[in-house]
């Protein structure tokens, strides 16, 4: 037993068997996530429209990236969306295990009024398909998740990871290169040393600037089943990574152990009623992290207490209203996305039907609970069949902790005030990429007769899905993936 915990030796034997899936709730689930990918071309469209408004946010088109066409392939599909600390840098991962870097324009932060537009960086494969010999299993390429670690120096530093590996990547610059060597030609090849006749001083010439993107450790070997999550310490030395039953911790130096710090697999796998579905670390206290679960439940750990964190110091969870009870009731209270607050006193998390809000302070209920699309309850079968039901929307905090996002169907997201408890309905639609486009708030009829700019409930299309959103850590800049197109969207400045 190490000092976090049981050691992991990497390469863990393999199970016998996979985990049987949990009685109701899995039934239908893949291990894999079903979500999205991403893109390769760009457009830019300049211009907000700077609305009238009574304090409320108003929301303007700002870009959109990927291509337009309609044929879209699976590798291009968004499968995650981050931003760096600052902003300056959105990241995004597609189904193809490419990454794909933005970084913000300066002119955009100088113009008046201030835009946040993003012009691609780098671009670079991050991933590649496998396959697992020993249990005949192929481990897709898809980026599961990004995680950019705090810029020190001028280099840039992130996480990938897909099903099985998580990677360190460095990103950097380069406007130099070096010519004149005495041991090898122009062309790299080395010289013969008998030839060396002379002594040539190396010069620096200048060259357009590159962006580099070069792997400088690979975390494998240490999951029997597939990563949901990763989560940088707020020591930016330690980092931990979630898949069905386990949470790892690895040291970002470390590549050959990492320690087990919680394991909620039975011993007999027939009793297996619950996974881990998302984890976390506190922003600031380094001893802290939290995990939610197909249960509904989110479990606080604090490694002071314990290196084995199989027991949790708190857990959050809402007790069920029993008028609401049903069949779908333990598949839709399944948390599929949990992130703390910037301030680190709350959480959010994202069931299928609501998004809520906690204090971390306050075991028992939540102090505030949104309703995203409380109109699909009635449509809950159906979605059980096409297998939407088991969709996993993500969220996301504004910088100031006031707002939160999510995602929902049709391409709509939501944006739910906190201060003045209002919220909003939007749509990224390929309509209103247009220079100084104002969204339109967007309403779903039930029932009845509809209104001029309602849409039905039963002409939403489900295929079409916001599962990925990111918010700018300091502005109201927000990046939405619909598909293979990625959305930005700005308030007025």
């Amino acid at each position: 037993m190490g000092r976090w915990g049981r050691q992991s030796p990497v390469l863990e034997p393999p199970d016998p068997q996979p985990p049987p899936i949990p009685p109701r709730t899995f039934m239908r689930q893949s291990s894999i996530t079903k979500i999205g990918n991403m893109l390769n071309t760009a457009i830019n469209i300049n211009g907000a429209k700077k609305p009238q408004s009574n304090g409320e946010a108003s929301w303007c088109f700002s870009q959109i990236k990927g291509a337009l066409d309609d044929d879209v392939t699976d590798a291009d599909i968004i499968s995650c969306v981050e931003f760096n600390h600052d902003g300056e840098l959105l990241a995004t991962g597609d189904k193809g295990g490419r990454v794909v870097i933005f970084q913000r324009d300066p002119a955009s932060k100088t113009a008046n009024p201030r835009r946040g537009e993003y012009n691609v960086y780098s671009t670079f494969q991050s991933h590649e398909p496998e396959f697992d010999y020993l249990k005949s299993l192929e481990i897709e390429e898809k980026i599961n998740k990004i995680r950019w670690l705090h810029q020190k120096n001028p280099v840039h530093f992130l996480l990938s990871t897909n099903d099985k590996t998580v990677k360190l990547w460095k990103v950097s610059e380069r406007d130099k290169s070096f010519e004149g060597y005495n041991t090898k030609e122009e062309n790299g090849l080395i010289r013969d040393p008998q030839n060396v006749t002379a002594l040539r001083v190396p010069s620096v010439k200048q060259v357009p600037l590159m962006v580099e993107a070069s792997p400088r450790r690979t975390f494998a070997n240490a999951h029997t089943y597939h990563i949901n999550s990763i989560s940088v310490n707020s020591d930016q030395e330690t980092f931990l990574s979630a898949d069905d039953l386990r949470i790892n911790l690895w040291h970002l130096e470390v590549v050959n152990q990492s320690y087990n710090i919680v394991d909620i697999k039975p011993t007999n796998m027939e009793e297996l009623t619950e996974v881990i579905t998302a984890a976390e670390f506190h922003p600031t206290e380094c001893n802290v992290f939290v995990y939610s679960s197909s249960k509904g439940t989110i479990r606080l750990c604090d490694m002071r207490s314990a290196a084995l964190c199989d027991r949790h110091s708190k857990q959050f969870e809402e007790p069920e209203n029993p008028t609401n009870r049903s069949f779908f009731s333990e598949i839709i209270s399944s948390i599929s996305d949990v992130k703390l607050s910037n301030s680190g006193r709350y959480m959010i998390s994202r069931d299928y039907l609501s998004i809520k809000v906690w204090d971390l302070h306050m075991e028992t209920k939540p102090i505030e609970t949104y309703p995203v699309h409380e109109y699909l309850r009635a449509k809950l079968c159906s979605l059980y069949e096409n297998d939407c039901i088991f969709d996993k929307f993500e969220c996301c905090w504004n910088g100031k902790d006031s707002s939160i996002m999510t995602g929902s169907y049709n391409n709509f997201f939501r944006v739910f005030d906190r201060n003045s408890k209002k919220d909003v309905t939007l749509e990224a639609s390929r309509d209103i990429i247009k220079p100084k486009t104002v969204l339109k708030p967007r309403k779903v009829c039930t029932g009845g007769k509809r209104k001029k700019d309602e849409i039905s409930v039963d002409c939403l299309d489900f295929n079409k899905k916001i599962l990925h959103t990111a918010w700018h850590p300091e502005e109201n800049i927000i990046a939405v993936a619909a598909t293979n197109n990625l959305f930005i969207f700005q308030d007025k400045f």
